[in-house]
Parts: structure tokens; C-alpha cells; sequence
């Protein structure tokens, strides 16, 4: 029995006749259609396609183009008949074999479909004789190299004729005879393998290969038997271009230097061919028909059959019986079958879905996968079969096998599609494969690899779950961070101690050692290998619990973390003299770690304030508060004494300045005197000093602080005359030393003085007896200064007032004999000055600066304008007149000296009415400054 009967058979191509078009009737008239058939009378002799087109030759010589819309056309190529035809598949290019005469003279043509001759036929671009050497021989296989520069000619005595060089010209072109043998050529063809171009020469008795690529043609027999002629083809790239013969019992593959597979395919083969991964075969099949009981004669016909082969997933496409098939074309994606008859049948492949569907009913899914990789199906389709493949399985209960073909789905089925069909504790395994795969693919999410995790520990399968977590960095497909979740959970807390660590997940790690294991030096012996951003964001997160369970390691690693850190596990760098740290925490964010251990933090902050100089401001801050926790403490004397003085010298340092208010409340809170006075000196707080004496009945120390600080601030010495006059006790030592600062700085009006004594019962009119007189003998002093002074001012006002009556009313006669510049008597010319002086006109011209202007008066006047003009500017400096009236000794006196700038009012000089004129006379401010100056002058 033959070896393809056992291959499946399908029906995966439609078969119809072609039918002619049909032409729209003027009126629609239903027409049945006919069968298409040639045109011409002629039998055809030989067929090829290519270039869109069904190429046809018949005995006449005349070549036909049938068309894709069944257009037929035609020309004389031989006056005879068309032998043989080659269309190649990339280039317009028909190649063709005939006879133009009787006898023996094979002629080739080539013809450029492209152009036209005079005609309107192909043009011809070349012919010659097919003759090998000078004995005439019929031609019987023809084949031509796609890139047009080889062609072979077979013939019927063996002999084998080589074109090289351009085929569509005679010029350039050279002719050997590569084959010369008994047994008649049957096929050829070029297989081109990077530069090495091979032709395959096939009798009726061997197979043979030549390196047309070499000088001399070397050959390789292949074979010792040989086909039939049109029983050779080649294969596609699909099929690495071998070589296919065919003869009765099989089918054998050839590469140029070896034999391929072989395919046990019985039969008289007749016609071969290769399309589209498909092996077609036209064999003899013989049958006896029915006994024609009219005549009583027996009789038999033969039939051919058409049978399409997939070599690679080994069953039969297609297989049906014709009749008298003269060949079969492949164009325009589909077979052409042309029988004697002059019909043409068409082999539609179907497509590959609904191959598959065909499969799929027939449980052929092996089968199924086959086909839709070799069709190049997406993988897409192909995870649909698979998925379908698993369906099947699964129902028919080989949940093994099923698990499989789902596995294959991974990535294009969704992996719930999967897992709800093994939850079942009894397939737990099967979904265990599943979810290894899942996660060996990187396609895994937190689900699944929580799943797998759950599998594990349920199977309780510990080798497993190492192998599982215990993979290389480069092998590692699922979430780490998920698993190490679920190995807790489950209380596997050493594999998932171990996950963290080998991965890096230092969170986890010290989670787990801290709140499960309870391991607390190795977990801060872990902080202590990190980096240093690690460690002291794990410090932070962290070193409360470390505090409380390990405070003494705790505290030296956070020395290191806060000083100079590196990680345990590193070498110590070198490092240069007074070089500077590179990394290190700020210690103040750690101070809230040592919550409840006092003398730790201690420890810490004077660790730190000896290895930096310039550590933050919390850290001085919290130690001054612990040293006054001691101290407040302590009851030990001498111990107290030290720590005091270990917290005055804090205070001193002078590291509290940005932060004087919050050291202030530190000293106040813990009641620290010295802190407090001290604190209160630094921050110019006088008036506090003197409150806190005040508040302790500290007299002494009131008069002290008003005698230190009172120059900086006045008001102390009335605040302490204020504070002892409402003591009841007997305070007068105190009040009077106050009253004598009081009147020797003239601090206070002695009314108020008066009136703040007052409120002392206790204090007696002796207490300010002494004070009283003094005061009153200094005003009356005042009061007699001020009366001489009026009188002073009043005389030289009418002297004043005199002269310039003078001067208005009186002629001026200038009597004065010297220049009063040079000293020398005068001479005419002289220039004279209502002011008394009187100078040569040349020494006047050397010095004068103006000319209405006494050289001699001048500085003096400049002066007084000056003064006037300072006046004018100031009259609205109020603020500077507040400020100088608040700070003044005597108010009074500011304000009078403002009065007189004007400042209260606008600046306007009124003179009193001269005796004998009217009153109220208007006089030019401009000669008021001069009458004032005594600086009227005449040329």
C-alpha cells in the first residue's frame, strides 16, 4: 500500500468551471450562463503564465494571452507550431520554441511583451537555431534564469545547450554544450544559492547538478534514475528551491549536492508542478467501466487524476478525476486546469479559517497547528488554536495535556481563562505548571505570583519554593515585593528574610527580621551595611523600636550615621588631614528617637557637639534642656554646682542667639536665675532684670541694676521709684538714693515725683524735703537767668529798632578815614556800606565776592542766612521733633526752640509800627534780611 494513502484527505480547494462574462441585454432577460471555452481550432501544444496572463501555444504556431477578464489575443509566432513557452515571473519576457519550416530546426524566440512591433504584436527581440553542435535534434525542455543571463536548452539525445550572457540579445552571448549523453532530457532549472548558480539536468535515467558559476561545468550526479518529461519542477523559497522529480513510485527532493526526502506517491506521473508550498500531480488513473450491454462489448477508458500534496503537514489538499488535462497554471492566486476539451476548470483554494474549521470538526488539531504555521497565521490564530487544542483536552480529561497547549496561549489568553479551570484542589499541580510558565515568560502580575506562592505552600512543596525564589537576578520573573508579602503571610519569614536580602528590599528585610522574627541586632547590623541615604531613611523609620530593645548599639551607630558614615561592609577610605565629612545625617532629625531614653540622648548631643562645631540648632537646644533637667533634679550640692555651671557655659557659648526666646523659656521653665539674668542682659531686656529683682524683693539689686543699666535706659530709675513707693515697708535709704539719681539727671518733674510718692504711707515729707529745696532753688536760679536774658534781649531789640529808624529817617554820613581792608587812608574812588565800612575800589573789586556785599560783613551774614534757610528746611521735620522732645532733659526748651524755627507756623517776620507812621506797614521780606543784617549797602 502506498504511503500516501495513509495521509488524511480534505476537500481545501473549490473547483468550477470558467464561465464567460455576460454582457447586460438591452432588456433583462435571463440568460443562463455557458461554459468559457479557448478560442481557435488548433489543439495546444504547450502552456505557461506569468505577468498576469495565461500563455498558450498551439500547433498553428500561434501564442495566446488569456487575460483575468477573459480576454483573448493572439499572434503568428512560427509558421509551424509552438513546441515550448517560458514566462518569466519578473521581467516581461516570453521565451518560446518552435518551427518556422519542416524537418528538423528548432528556432527560439525571444519577445519583450512590453513593446510592439509594426504589427502591434510582441516585438522579437532575438532568435537563433537550437542545435547542439551541428547535428539537428529536437528540443525538449526549455528553462531561463530570472535574472536574464542564463538559459537551457534540453534535447532529445542528451545534450544540454548554455546561453550566458544577456538572453534578449545575440551580442555578449556565448553558447556551451555543458551535457552530451544517450537518455533524453525531461527537465531543467536554475537554482541560484548566493553567487553559485546551479542548473539541474533530469533524463529518463539519472539526475545530475553543474556549477554554471564555474569554469568547465563541473557536475554531480545525484541520482541513478530519472522521470518522465513535465514530471520535474522546483520548489519555492519555502522549500529551499530543491529540486522536485517525480516518477511511477516516488517522489525525491534534490539539492544540488544531495538527494532530499522522498515521498512514496504510486502512479504514472504526468504532469508536475509546485504552488504555493503545494506539490501538484497529474497521474494515469486506469478503471474499467460498466459493460455496454447494447453492443456486449467490454471497454475501458483512462481518466487522470489531480492530486495536491502538503509535504510539510502531510495530507492531501485536494484530489479529483479530469479528463485529458493538457496543464495546470497557477495565476492571479489560483489553479487553471486546461483540458483537451478547450475548457478551463479553476482550483479556488479556501481560506485559511475555513481550513481550520474543517479541522477543528474533525478534532484535528495537531493537524490544525500544523497548517497555520505554515499558512503564517498570526499568533493570534495560532493561540486561539491552542486554546481550542486545550478545550478539547480538557473536556476529554487529560488535564496534563490540556495545561500544555494553554501554556502556548500565554500572552495572547487571558491567564483567568486558565486558572478558573484548575482551582480544583486536585489540579493544583497542573496549575502550578501553568503559573511557572506564566511567570517564566515575564508575564506574570501580583495574582498570579500570589497564586503560585499559595500553590507551593499548600502542596507544601519547600524544594520547590527555593527554586522558585532562590533563582539567579537574570531568571527572576515574578514581583518580588508580591512574594515576599505572601512567604509572610504564609510565615515563611525566613524565605522571605531571604528574598529581600538577595533583592535588595531592605524595607521588607528589617519589617520582618523586627516585627516577626524579633531579630534586633541583625537587623541594625543590616542598616549598618546600606548605603548611607538608606540607612538613615531606615534609621528614621525604624530606630524607636531599636532604642528601646538594643539602645547602646543603637546610639553608636547613629554617632557614625551622624558623623562620618560608611557602610560596615566597606573598606575604611583614606582620608586627608582636616578633611571634611562626606556623609552624614543631620543629628537633630534623630532626636526623637531617644523619646524615652534621657541618657542616651545625653550622650548623643555631647558626642556630637565635641566632633562638630557647627551642629544645628536643635541639638544645643535639647542638651541645654536635659542639663536643666539634672540640675533641676539634683540634689546632690556638688554635683547641682557642676551642672550648673555646665549649662551657664552652654548659655555662654553664644550658640543661642537665633533661638534667644525659646533658651529664655528653657531657663524660666526649670527656674535657672542665672540663666534667666544672664539671658535677660544679653537680649538688652533691662526693664525684665529689674522686674525679676522686683518680684524677689531684691532692693539692693534694684538700685544695682538701675546704677548698671540706667544710661542705657532712663526709665529704670522711675520704674524703681514707682516700685518702693508702693512697698509699705520702710524703703526711704532706697527712695532717697533714687531721688538723687532722679534730680542729678533731672529725670522726672518733681510734681510727678510728688505724685508717685504719694502712694507710700510709710513715707514722710523729710523723705523728699531735701529733694523739694533743691529743685525749687534751681528754678528760681532758672527763673533769674531768664529775667536777665529778657532784659538783655529787649535793650539790644530797641538799639536795633533805633538804628534802622535811624537809617530810614536820617542821612548817613560816612566819616571813616581808612580802607578798612588794606588799613590805608582812602582815596577816591571808595565804596561805602550802610554797615560802617568803607574800602578803596580796587582793594573792594580784589575781594569782593558780590557787589552789594561788605566783604567785611559777609562771613557773618552768610551765617544768618544759613541759619534762616536751616529753619525753613526743618519746619516739617516732626518726627525728628517727637524723637529729640522724648529724649530731651527739658521739653520745654525743645519746644521753644522750635517755635522759633517756625515749624508750628509758617515763616513770616512782622515788624512793629515805626512812631509817628500808620500802623500795620508792610515792609519787603528781602530788606527785612538785610535791615536784620545790617547788610544794606550803596555803590
Amino acid at each position: 500500500m502506498a504511503a500516501f494513502l495513509q495521509w488524511r484527505r480534505f476537500v481545501f480547494f473549490d473547483k468550477e468551471l470558467l464561465k464567460e462574462p455576460l454582457s447586460a441585454p438591452p432588456v433583462p432577460v435571463p440568460v443562463p450562463e455557458r461554459e468559457f471555452r479557448c478560442p481557435g481550432d488548433a489543439a495546444f501544444s504547450v502552456c505557461t503564465s506569468g505577468r498576469g496572463s495565461l500563455v498558450l501555444g498551439d500547433i498553428e504556431g500561434n501564442i495566446w494571452f488569456l487575460t483575468r477578464t477573459l480576454q483573448f489575443s493572439s499572434f503568428q509566432a512560427y509558421k509551424l507550431r509552438v513546441t515550448h513557452l517560458f514566462q518569466l515571473k519578473q521581467h516581461s519576457i516570453l521565451v518560446s520554441v518552435g518551427e518556422d519550416e519542416p524537418g528538423i530546426n528548432p528556432l527560439v524566440k525571444v519577445w519583450n511583451l512590453e513593446k510592439r512591433d509594426g504589427s502591434g504584436n510582441p516585438l522579437c527581440t532575438r532568435i537563433f537555431s537550437a542545435i547542439p553542435g551541428n547535428k539537428p535534434t529536437e528540443v525538449s525542455c526549455l528553462t531561463v534564469h530570472e535574472n536574464l543571463n542564463h538559459m537551457a536548452i534540453g534535447f532529445t539525445d542528451g545534450s544540454v545547450v548554455l546561453k550566458k550572457g544577456d538572453i534578449t540579445r545575440d551580442r555578449h552571448s556565448k553558447t556551451d554544450v555543458i551535457a552530451e549523453g544517450t537518455y533524453p532530457i525531461t527537465g531543467l532549472g536554475f537554482q541560484q544559492s548566493g553567487k553559485q548558480t546551479h542548473l539541474f539536468v533530469v533524463t529518463t535515467e539519472n539526475v545530475k547538478s553543474y556549477n554554471v558559476s564555474v569554469k568547465d561545468f563541473p557536475a554531480m550526479e545525484l541520482d541513478n534514475h530519472g522521470c518522465s518529461l513535465h514530471c520535474s519542477a522546483l520548489c519555492d523559497p519555502s522549500q529551499d528551491n530543491q529540486l522536485i522529480v517525480a516518477g511511477d513510485d516516488c517522489v525525491y527532493l534534490y539539492q544540488p549536492d544531495e538527494r532530499g526526502p522522498c515521498f512514496a506517491f504510486e502512479g504514472q506521473k504526468q504532469i508536475v508542478h509546485w504552488y504555493r508550498g503545494y506539490l501538484i500531480i497529474v497521474s494515469k488513473d486506469k478503471k474499467s467501466s460498466k459493460t455496454d450491454f447494447v453492443s456486449g462489448n467490454g471497454q475501458s477508458s483512462e481518466k487522470q487524476i489531480l492530486t495536491i500534496y502538503d509535504l510539510d503537514n502531510k495530507f492531501i489538499a485536494y484530489t479529483a478525476a479530469f479528463d485529458d488535462i493538457v496543464d495546470v497554471l497557477a495565476e492571479w492566486g489560483s489553479l487553471y486546469v486546461l483540458s483537451s476539451d478547450r475548457k478551463i476548470s479553476i482550483l479556488q483554494e479556501k481560506d485559511t479559517q475555513t481550513k481550520l474549521e474543517m479541522l477543528f470538526k474533525k478534532n484535528l488539531f495537531v493537524m490544525a497547528i500544523n497548517l497555520a504555521k505554515s499558512q503564517h497565521l498570526d499568533n493570534d490564530g495560532l493561540a486561539e488554536i491552542f486554546r481550542q487544542y486545550g478545550d478539547h483536552l480538557y473536556v476529554k480529561g487529560d488535564h496534563d495535556g490540556a495545561i500544555q497547549q494553554y501554556i502556548r496561549t500565554i500572552g495572547k489568553l487571558e491567564p483567568s481563562y486558565v486558572i478558573r479551570k484548575f482551582l480544583d484542589a486536585q489540579r493544583i499541580h497542573n496549575l502550578t505548571a501553568y503559573l511557572q510558565a506564566l511567570h517564566r515568560q515575564s508575564l506574570a502580575n501580583e495574582d498570579h505570583t500570589t497564586l503560585l506562592l499559595n500553590c507551593y505552600t499548600k502542596l507544601k512543596d519547600s524544594s520547590k519554593l527555593e527554586e522558585f525564589i532562590k533563582t539567579s537576578e537574570s531568571e527572576v520573573h515574578f514581583d518580588i515585593e508580591t512574594a515576599i508579602k505572601v512567604l509572610r503571610q504564609a510565615g515563611y519569614f525566613n524565605h522571605a528574610v531571604y528574598l529581600a536580602d538577595k533583592h535588595f528590599h531592605h524595607e521588607w528585610y528589617l519589617k520582618i527580621q523586627l516585627e516577626d522574627i524579633k531579630n534586633y541586632q541583625q537587623a541594625l547590623h543590616y542598616i549598618g551595611k546600606l548605603p548611607f541615604d538608606q540607612a538613615e531613611r531606615n534609621m528614621k523609620k525604624y530606630g524607636k523600636t531599636l532604642m528601646h530593645h538594643v539602645p547602646n548599639e543603637t546610639t553608636e551607630l547613629l554617632k557614625i550615621l551622624c558623623t562620618d558614615y560608611r557602610p560596615s561592609n566597606e573598606p575604611l577610605p583614606e582620608r586627608e588631614p582636616g578633611s571634611r565629612y562626606e556623609n552624614k545625617a543631620n543629628s537633630e532629625e534623630f532626636i526623637p528617637i531617644f523619646a524615652n531614653n534621657s541618657r542616651e540622648l545625653k550622650l548623643f548631643l555631647e558626642h556630637m557637639i565635641q566632633v562638630q562645631d557647627n551642629s544645628p540648632q536643635g541639638v544645643y537646644d535639647t542638651l541645654l534642656e536635659l542639663r536643666l533637667q539634672d540640675w533641676a533634679h539634683e540634689e546632690n550640692v556638688k554635683a547641682k554646682k557642676q551642672l550648673q555651671e555646665d549649662a551657664m557655659s552652654l548659655l555662654k557659648s553664644g550658640l543661642f542667639k537665633t533661638v534667644f526666646d525659646k533658651a529664655l523659656v528653657l531657663c524660666q521653665m526649670h527656674n535657672f536665675k542665672d540663666g534667666v539674668l544672664y539671658l535677660y542682659e544679653q537680649g538688652r531686656l533691662y526693664q525684665q532684670i529689674m522686674h525679676y529683682h522686683m518680684q524677689n524683693n531684691e532692693y539692693a539689686k534694684v538700685i544695682e541694676t538701675c546704677e548698671r543699666y540706667g544710661e542705657q535706659e532712663a526709665c529704670l530709675w522711675e520704674q524703681a521709684l514707682g516700685y518702693f513707693a508702693r512697698k509699705e515697708e520702710d524703703c526711704k535709704e532706697y527712695i532717697m538714693s533714687v531721688l538723687r539719681h532722679i534730680d542729678r539727671n533731672n529725670l522726672m518733674p518733681p510734681l510727678l515725683v510728688v505724685q508717685t510718692l504719694a502712694h507710700n504711707s510709710t513715707a514722710t515729707l523729710s523723705v523728699i524735703k531735701d529733694y523739694l529745696v533743691n529743685k525749687l532753688q534751681q528754678e528760681s536760679d532758672h527763673i533769674a537767668e531768664d529775667e536777665r536774658r529778657i532784659k538783655q534781649y529787649r535793650e539790644e531789640t530797641k538799639k536795633i529798632r533805633e538804628e534802622i529808624d535811624d537809617l530810614e529817617t536820617s542821612a548817613k554820613t560816612f566819616q571813616k578815614s581808612k580802607c578798612s581792608m588794606c588799613n590805608s587812608p582812602l582815596e577816591l574812588p571808595s565804596v561805602h556800606f550802610l554797615c560802617g565800612h568803607s574800602f578803596h575800589q580796587h582793594c573792594f573789586e580784589s575781594y569782593a565776592e558780590h557787589d552789594t556785599e561788605c566783604p567785611t560783613c559777609m562771613p557773618e551774614n552768610h551765617k544768618v542766612m544759613d541759619m534762616i534757610r536751616a529753619q525753613e528746611q526743618k519746619q516739617d521735620l516732626h518726627d525728628k521733633f517727637q524723637h529729640q522732645l522724648k529724649c530731651a532733659k527739658d521739653g520745654f526748651s525743645v519746644i521753644a526752640d522750635y517755635f522759633g524755627r517756625g515749624v508750628f507756623n509758617k515763616l513770616t517776620l512782622i515788624t512793629d509800627p515805626f512812631p509817628g507812621r500808620a500802623a500795620a506797614a508792610n515792609i519787603d521780606a528781602g530788606l527785612q534780611r538785610d535791615l536784620l543784617m545790617h547788610s544794606k549797602s550803596t555803590a
